[in-house]
C-alpha cells in the first residue's frame, strides 16, 4: 500500500519548541505528530461511541419509562470504588 502524506502543518515556534522538548530517545518529530494523530483519532471515535451509547440509553428509557435516579447511581459507584479500594490495600 502507497503511503499518503497529511499537510503541512504551520504552528507558532513556541509550539514547535514545546513539542520538540518532549520528544522521547530516538523519536522524531513526524514519528510524534503521527502518535498524537492517531490517539486523536481514537479518541474522537471513543466519544462518538459513547455518545450513541447515550442516546440510545436515552431513548430505552423514554421507551421503557424506567429511569434510575443520579443519586441512587453515584451512590452505588462510591460503593463500588471503597469496595475496589479495600480489595487493593
Amino acid at each position: 500500500m502507497k503511503s499518503a502524506s497529511l499537510p503541512s502543518l504551520r504552528v507558532e515556534p513556541e509550539l514547535r519548541k514545546a513539542a520538540e522538548k518532549v520528544l522521547e530517545n530516538g523519536e522524531t518529530l513526524s514519528s510524534f505528530i503521527e502518535s498524537s494523530l492517531r490517539i486523536g483519532i481514537e479518541r474522537r471515535l471513543q466519544q462518538k461511541e459513547c455518545i450513541a451509547r447515550g442516546l440510545a440509553s436515552r431513548d430505552q428509557a423514554r421507551e421503557s419509562g424506567s429511569y434510575f435516579d443520579a443519586e441512587n447511581v453515584t451512590g452505588e459507584l462510591r460503593t463500588m470504588l471503597t469496595q475496589a479500594k479495600k480489595q487493593k490495600a
